[in-house]
């Protein structure tokens, strides 16, 4: 298949398909919201040290390393700039689950989405801008568009910001309410989320099997990058193995839901774009699974379960 042809796909989402996908993203980060307590705020203060290498990995060096990975493999610009935009984005609450399955530290992952999640709100738009300008040919896709960081501020606050700042409201001024709903209400959001994500899948099936092709290898790649910069600047900075699972898996499961939304709303659903961001929101889910089951084969140092009995205890 012709690259030069996967910018003429356009995908199926009308604006009420899209305005679905919003409020499922909404939704899954009321769930969030509302599974936060004091004592995960708490640990950031006690221990930063994991959360701040995750977002240091997550916001600074994973935007700027595939801003040099674009212009070593040269994709499509389309392409190119969907690869910005996903490192752009925060860590996606799949990571929560993946940390748990793989024997890594919840607390650390749950910490981290709550956290990237707010900074996301500010550095999800300044990164795009950034980094896709500095790269001729993403630039001039920009400038097509006349991306504004304003703009994307206030999409990504609508649908980040606003529902993590009820959740927290809800779970201190209505905790016995909210501890009653918390685990059927996040099993709900993730079902409703999976559910828009099949559908959608479904709706665009013959773009996907013509043009996946073109950026499996790509997303193969850039995600092996990021799963590689989540663990390795864990190790190197001497966390332990339980909180470098836990950032690996942070860094390199990104809420490319929220790429998907931004590509519609800002770029009019661009075909490069639109097809690399959805099938990285595919991959992560194949290939954070499959490093919790590497992760499974490897037992953890005594003296590190000793500690996660203790915490748990």
């Amino acid at each position: 298949m012709d690259p030069e042809t996967i910018d003429q796909v356009r995908l199926n989402f009308n604006p009420q398909g899209l305005l679905v996908i919003n409020i499922a993203i909404a939704v899954m980060m009321l769930g969030v919201a509302i599974d936060l307590k004091p004592a995960d705020f708490k640990r950031i203060i006690a221990s930063p040290k994991a959360p701040a290498i995750g977002l240091v990995a997550q916001f600074l060096l994973l935007p700027a390393l595939t801003f040099l990975l674009t212009l070593v493999v040269r994709p499509h610009p389309s392409m190119a700039l969907g690869m910005i935009l996903v490192a752009a984005c925060p860590g996606g609450n799949l990571s929560n689950i993946m940390t748990h399955l793989a024997r890594g530290n919840a607390a650390v992952s749950i910490s981290m989405t709550a956290v990237s999640t707010a900074v996301a709100v500010v550095m999800t738009p300044l990164n795009l801008s950034f980094w896709g300008s500095l790269n001729p040919d993403t630039a001039a896709i920009q400038r097509q568009v006349s991306l504004s960081p304003a703009d994307v501020f206030a999409t990504v606050f609508l649908i980040l910001g606003i529902p993590l700042l009820v959740g927290l409201v809800l779970a201190h001024f209505f905790p016995g309410l909210v501890e009653r709903v918390r685990k059927p209400f996040k099993i709900f959001s993730l079902g409703f989320f999976v559910l828009i994500v099949l559908g959608a899948l479904a709706a665009n099936w013959a773009h996907f099997i013509n043009y996946v092709g073109l950026v499996i290898l790509v997303v193969l790649v850039h995600n092996a990058l990021a799963l590689n910069l989540g663990y390795w600047s864990g190790r190197l900075a001497k966390l332990e193995r339980r909180d470098c699972r836990a950032v690996c898996l942070e860094v390199g499961i990104q809420n490319s839901a929220l790429g998907l939304v931004l590509t519609f709303n800002f770029f009019n659903g661009l075909g490069g774009m639109a097809i690399l961001v959805a099938w990285w929101g595919v991959w992560h889910i194949i290939a954070g699974l499959t490093m919790a089951f590497i992760f499974t084969r490897r037992e953890l140092p005594a003296a590190e379960l000793e500690r996660a009995a203790k915490g748990n205890a």
